[in-house]
């Protein structure tokens, strides 16, 4: 049997195409019916929407443009994008930890804010947590690498966002995640599970300051209910931050209400819209919505640094760049820290040269 890895874009796409074919929700337990939300043009959209935060906090938010996704934690040192879970805590431990200098990259590319993983799918978090053992505390390198992402991110004038991940093949609680692809449509989360979440979401959000933006992966496996709820807690908790609710795999402009709504924003994962330009003004269960998008692609091939991995081609990224910019949605490009804790020098120097050729 081939027993090649399968990556969490492969787990998306193969999950995208299995829900086209038989018309149900990704990694739902219900079984009923996904309702794609596709862009409808209007000829005078409404002066506000129905959305949480104003047109002005949104329009922000999209001023910033450009930021850094940082994918770093227990993938980085096991050499797997999607780990089991397994791995002893110690094994996450960079010799040269400088979250500093990751920010200060960030900033010098001409970068506005930043995303940080928390937590993926391993379940390591990368700070002391009170809610698992599986955390900096047990590592190797005990640093609260949060807490100095934050700290940089003030330093340099970047603007902080988290990212955690609801597929988690640590912290269980007796749910089904979707470690097999043949899973997918049978995986949820137990209400132990959810409650884990919670109480982690609002560490992070009370007890590092104003944060720009949450990013909650893998939101189907959540169950609708929980991810309103979820939705409305992170909003009383930072009322001014901006919340994805990754829908992941970009099915051609459409947007599946059943895996990832409520959410303030639309992800446009390694891809780009497909229609000429795109529509931020959308209708939502008979209301109408402003929600700007956010490309996030890697740097390289992989989200997580891989040893001897290059930057894609400068024309490339450059292209991307634009692309952004001509469809009027940010770019979160990832930038993969090694196992030192260190921003490659070759993804440096690639960074450099995309601001010079855009001319930021």
């Amino acid at each position: 049997m081939n027993t090649k890895p399968v990556s969490r874009r492969d787990f998306l796409s193969q999950a995208a195409i299995g829900s086209m074919a038989a018309g149900t929700v990704l990694w739902g337990s219900s079984g009923v019916s996904a309702h794609p939300a596709a862009p409808q043009a209007s000829p005078a959209p409404p002066e506000k929407g129905s959305q949480r935060l104003s047109l002005s906090e949104l329009q922000n938010w999209e001023s910033w443009q450009y930021g850094m996704f940082i994918h770093f934690g227990m993938s980085t040192f096991v050499g797997q994008e999607l780990p089991d879970g397994k791995a002893p805590a110690s094994t996450y431990n960079p010799d040269r930890l400088d979250v500093d200098s990751w920010i200060q990259i960030a900033r010098d590319a001409g970068m506005t804010y930043a995303v940080l993983t928390t937590k993926h799918v391993a379940g390591h978090c990368l700070w002391p947590t009170r809610f698992t053992d599986y955390n900096v505390t047990n590592s190797g390198n005990k640093t609260d690498a949060v807490e100095a992402f934050v700290k940089a991110c003030a330093k340099h004038g970047v603007r902080p966002g988290f990212y955690y991940c609801s597929w988690d093949n640590h912290n269980r609680f007796g749910s089904q995640t979707p470690s097999d692809p043949s899973g997918w449509n049978k995986s949820f989360t137990t209400s132990l599970y959810q409650t884990f979440q919670t109480n982690q979401v609002t560490e992070l959000l009370s007890q590092y300051g104003p944060i720009a933006e949450m990013w909650i992966d893998i939101p189907g496996v959540l169950g609708r209910g929980y991810r309103i709820f979820l939705y409305q807690h992170i909003s009383r908790l930072q009322p001014k931050c901006v919340i994805m609710m990754n829908n992941g795999f970009w099915n051609e402009g459409k947007y599946d209400i059943d895996y990832a709504w409520p959410s303030d924003l639309i992800s446009i994962e390694r891809s780009l819209p497909r229609q000429a330009k795109y529509e931020k003004w959308r209708t939502i269960e008979g209301k109408t919505y402003y929600v700007p998008g956010e490309i996030c692609d890697p740097i390289g091939k992989n989200w997580f640094y891989v040893e001897g991995e290059s930057p894609r081609p400068d024309q490339e990224l450059v292209q991307l760049f634009f692309s952004a910019r001509e469809h009027q949605v940010n770019l979160l490009l990832d930038v993969g820290p090694d196992k030192h804790g260190l921003i490659p020098k070759q993804f440096q120097a690639a960074l450099a040269r995309l601001r010079k050729n855009v001319g930021l």
